[in-house]
């Protein structure tokens, strides 16, 4: 029997939800003619009053939204509500110039709570729970965002926070969490602290992971199942949506679930931004209709995804995504060939590799060159020269055929690569560099 934190919207109709949406939606674009000069300027460019806008059938006439119009109007220049309304402040976690700066009011906040709670309990977690976040807290919203989440449900949270893994360890054993949060790179990296310390998952109570916060394969979750003897559950967010619990797994992992109530999702064709059918992969876009601070309309993710109506045999009628492929400004483009990291992730984890990888793009000679780094268990870092070259013939050949281009492989030894608590940097494009 499934469990639900709202079950009165978790389960709703087709019908109600259509209804809460189309109110929503009317107040929301109203909101933002009204409060945000930037969105009144680009309803007047294409001739759109708040009043054309009658129901979720009409969000196609609205404009589009993309990341860098945050920039564009940075810090504030997007919310809708005065100073005196906020309540919160974040930022994202990018890596150049400016940071995309964020928004909320108490009722944001209160709605994002709802969305991990919502998260928390599909994953099995109850009030008798304790809960360990080792997302990073501050500007980021990983780690607030489920610490609210967690709370809002009625569970104990262990605001543990990233970095010294041992001590994270530690507070596992000592306070004896039922569930962990974090990235999944960073759940394999406790992982491997815990075997190097000789300790064993099994003699923890843990049972549940919600990871999210970068992209993540089946294989890898298979990873972290069978090393932490858990069930791992993903969670999908976006800060300038609402960071995590925007959409969550439930029992079946076959999918997350889309809080549409609060963010009413579309999938587009990138290239013509016409929208695409259930079922097929294009750009995930969302609208905010549950958002007061920072309402935005049609906001490309970038993400490509694909999207489902059909009720979940969990019971749950809210729309379901899959796990993003990839993103679309993520995409390498090596020698024309389309390439997404997570390809890459599925080929190491399916035959037998550590997910300890990373990916080097260079241009050699006007010829893009592309190397996958992996480390070697102890076992196979004790083998012959002639096994190690082997092994490395063997993933290249896959890669390959996977890929549908050439890449170099190159083995290297055990915890040479990089650990990361946050989110982990997979792939060093040094093209963009020259």
């Amino acid at each position: 029997m499934s469990n639900y934190y709202q079950p009165e919207i978790e389960t709703a109709s087709r019908e109600c939800l259509k209804k809460v949406q189309s109110e929503r939606l009317v107040r929301t674009v109203a909101n933002c003619y009204e409060n945000v000069p930037f969105y009144r300027k680009k309803f007047d460019e294409i001739g759109l009053l708040p009043g054309d806008i009658k129901s979720i059938d009409d969000i196609t006439k609205l404009p589009f939204t993309v990341k860098q119009d945050l920039r564009d109007n940075y810090p504030f220049g997007l919310f809708a509500v005065d100073r005196e309304k906020l309540y919160r402040i974040h930022a994202s976690s990018g890596t150049t110039g400016k940071q995309t700066v964020v928004g909320y009011t108490k009722t944001d906040v209160e709605r994002w709570a709802d969305g991990a709670a919502r998260a928390l309990v599909a994953a099995g977690v109850t009030k008798e729970d304790i809960v360990h976040i080792s997302y990073g807290y501050g500007l980021f919203t990983g780690g607030l965002g489920l610490h609210y989440g967690v709370e809002q449900m009625g569970a104990i949270t262990v605001p543990a926070s990233t970095g010294n893994t041992k001590r994270q360890i530690m507070l596992l054993q000592d306070f004896g969490a039922a569930a962990i949060c974090c990235t999944p790179s960073y759940a394999l990296t406790i992982a491997e602290a815990m075997e190097e310390a000789g300790i064993d998952s099994k003699d923890l109570p843990l049972r549940v992971g919600i990871f999210g916060a970068e992209p993540w394969t089946e294989a890898m979750r298979k990873e972290i199942e069978k090393k932490l003897n858990i069930k791992a559950y993903d969670i999908y967010g976006l800060s300038e949506i609402a960071g995590p619990g925007v959409a969550y797994e439930c029992e079946e992992q076959s999918g997350m679930h889309i809080c549409e109530d609060y963010f009413y999702p579309e999938i587009v064709d990138p290239d013509t931004l016409e929208p695409l059918p259930d079922g097929e992969y294009g750009e995930l876009v969302f609208t905010c209709i549950g958002k007061e601070a920072l309402p935005l309309i049609r906001y490309r993710t970038r993400d490509i995804s694909c999207i489902t109506h059909e009720t979940c045999s969990c019971g749950r009628t809210l729309v379901k995504m899959k796990k993003p492929r990839g993103r679309s400004d993520d995409m390498l483009i090596i020698r024309g060939v389309n390439v997404f990291p997570s390809q890459v992730e599925h080929v190491i984890l399916t035959l037998g590799m550590d997910p300890n990888y990373q990916i080097l793009v260079d241009r050699i000679n006007n010829a893009d060159v592309m190397t996958v780094c992996i480390e070697m268990s102890e076992s196979v870092f004790s083998d012959s020269i002639r096994n190690i070259e082997a092994t490395e013939h063997k993933i290249a050949a896959a890669m390959q055929s996977v890929l549908g281009v050439s890449t170099k492989v190159k083995l290297v030894e055990p915890r040479s690569l990089p650990r990361y608590e946050g989110k982990a940097v997979r792939v060093i494009d040094n093209r963009k560099l020259s």
